[in-house]
């Protein structure tokens, strides 16, 4: 069993990844699907039809209605041209706050999300995860990846 990650322990690997919505996001999938996986939790892709990009989906617990969906984004926007004081792919703690590309929209929430699933999956709870691709280009990755869960 892969040992439990804090969620800030998790939000700082998953900022290491640059998943700059331009590149692909299969390292961060990679590692989260071997995380999950180390958890006895068994995740689903969605793959872009055409860019080396994926979502991921997992569902944990009883298969019961009204399970509730946490849901976020892996890519983030381009840091080209912005004057960074500090490894925006590292998480930095300056004054009680936390800074990389993503702390805040999504990476910290992906975290987050990720922590509640494993914890559910060992509660025994029923909770679902979803991370899709291209958001910040339009929420383009989201619609296929729904349609995706219907048949899982």
């Amino acid at each position: 069993m892969t040992t439990r990650l804090s969620p800030l322990e998790l939000m700082t690997k998953l900022i290491s990844f640059p998943t700059v919505s331009r590149d692909t996001n299969l390292p961060l999938i990679d590692w989260v699907e071997d995380y999950l996986n180390g958890h006895g939790i068994t995740a689903h892709r969605y793959y872009h039809p055409e860019q080396p990009k994926a979502a991921l989906f997992a569902h944990v617990g009883p298969e019961v209605e009204g399970a509730v969906v946490l849901s976020g984004h892996t890519d983030v926007v381009p840091i080209d041209g912005q004057p960074w004081d500090t490894d925006p792919f590292v998480v930095t703690e300056l004054d009680g706050k936390y800074f990389g590309r993503g702390t805040c929209d999504m990476k910290g929430f992906d975290a987050l999300a990720i922590w509640a699933l494993v914890e559910a999956h060992h509660a025994g709870k029923p909770l679902q995860l979803a991370l899709s691709f291209d958001e910040e280009v339009g929420c383009l990755g989201a619609p296929p990846m729904i349609e995706a869960m219907q048949g899982v």
